[in-house]
């Protein structure tokens, strides 16, 4: 059943280490704030000025590319140690990041990528990442400006203010069969009781549950699917 297109298997935190194919996913990041390490909500701090993330499926001083998908501006980060935090969310970012790349706390929509060795922007990072280092010893989050690495910004404000619409995507499959079995399975072993299928082209069914129209009940059907322990389940945002 599970010999699909994106390969979710259902090994729990199993860690990227692929050459061909890196790591991706679409997601609710989570901004560090010392209030979720005092409450027990994540269990390592992150440095303010830092350009470190948490992230369960990767291993430790990945390099990784940040992207706000609601304005494509992206920056370049390390994963950080292993660390406890929600399962809704796909990373924990540091306050710098989430400024750098004007992340609205409300709606903290990312994309986490690994960078793999041989892409261009890898000696450019690690560059820019000395120079910073020094800067951010000595200045405050908000006096701290990155070398230019992001894409050019092609969404507007009124794109910005469309109406929060979400699904999430647990998997992709090359057969319809196999993704009509992954939704009886989602019937029978969670609470979900309206996982769809939806065709993207001749050899690709994707199986999802949604549209949410608010953060709520996506954060909570989102939990319902994860005791399936699907290692990338991701949120996409409706057009």
């Amino acid at each position: 059943m599970l010999n699909n297109c994106t390969t979710p298997t259902l090994t729990k935190n199993k860690i990227s280490s692929s050459l061909d194919n890196p790591f991706l996913n679409k997601g609710f990041s989570l901004i560090y704030d010392d209030k979720f390490y005092n409450n027990k909500i994540i269990s390592k701090k992150i440095d303010d000025r830092s350009l470190v993330i948490f992230q369960k499926n990767l291993k430790k001083n990945t390099i990784v590319k940040i992207t706000n998908i609601l304005n494509n501006k992206s920056i370049i980060g390390t994963v950080g140690s292993n660390a406890d935090y929600p399962l809704f969310n796909n990373a924990v970012l540091s306050l710098r990041i989430a400024d750098e790349i004007n992340l609205n706390e409300n709606e903290p929509y990312v994309e986490i990528l690994e960078v793999l060795e041989d892409a261009v922007f890898v000696a450019k990072r690690a560059k820019t990442f000395e120079e910073e280092k020094k800067v951010a010893n000595k200045a405050p989050v908000n006096s701290i400006n990155i070398s230019d690495l992001n894409i050019k910004e092609t969404i507007t404000k009124n794109e910005l203010n469309k109406k929060f619409s979400y699904e999430i995507k647990i998997a992709d499959f090359y057969f319809n069969d196999n993704a009509s079995l992954l939704v009886n399975r989602i019937i029978k072993e969670t609470k979900i009781n309206d996982a769809k299928i939806k065709k993207i082209n001749e050899k690709k069914y994707r199986v999802y549950v949604g549209p949410f129209n608010n953060i709520n009940s996506l954060q909570k059907s989102f939990n319902d699917i994860s005791i399936l322990e699907f290692e990338n389940i991701e949120i996409m945002k409706n057009d």
